[in-house]
């Protein structure tokens, strides 16, 4: 691997990412991911395994930041419409209406809590 000893971009991305239990079998399990087996040691990986994987680790960091966004917008606007965003349960109890979105609003995906938002804001407007 070109970049020897040099793991500066994995570990950057790696300490950003929410680890549950040990991060070092969490890290020896990407490695192994990434190359189908063959090693757990960073070293021992190829230049294209390494770019793939820090390229993998990204996307899973953009998208939980585009889903971040997503949930905060519509936090704001049920809020702008009267529910008690400090209350788990309310949001859950008013996300679970089949009218709403039809599921508690912590498993709502991307392209769902876009289409609640559009939802939002057309019952914000003609509240209006």
């Amino acid at each position: 691997m070109e970049t020897t000893g040099n793991y500066r971009r994995f570990y950057a991305l790696f300490r950003r990412l929410t680890v549950r239990g040990d991060r070092e079998e969490c890290r020896r399990q990407l490695v192994a991911q990434y190359t189908m087996g063959r090693t757990t040691s960073l070293r021992e990986m190829e230049e294209s395994e390494y770019k793939a994987m820090c390229r993998g680790i990204e996307g899973i960091l953009d998208d939980r930041e585009v889903l971040r966004k997503k949930r905060s917008l519509c936090l704001k606007l049920m809020q702008e419409l009267g529910v008690d965003t400090y209350d788990w349960n309310r949001v859950d109890r008013y996300c679970s209406n089949p009218r709403i979105a039809g599921k508690r609003f912590a498993w709502l995906s991307i392209e769902e809590l876009e289409a609640l938002s559009r939802k939002l804001r057309a019952i914000k407007s003609k509240r209006d």
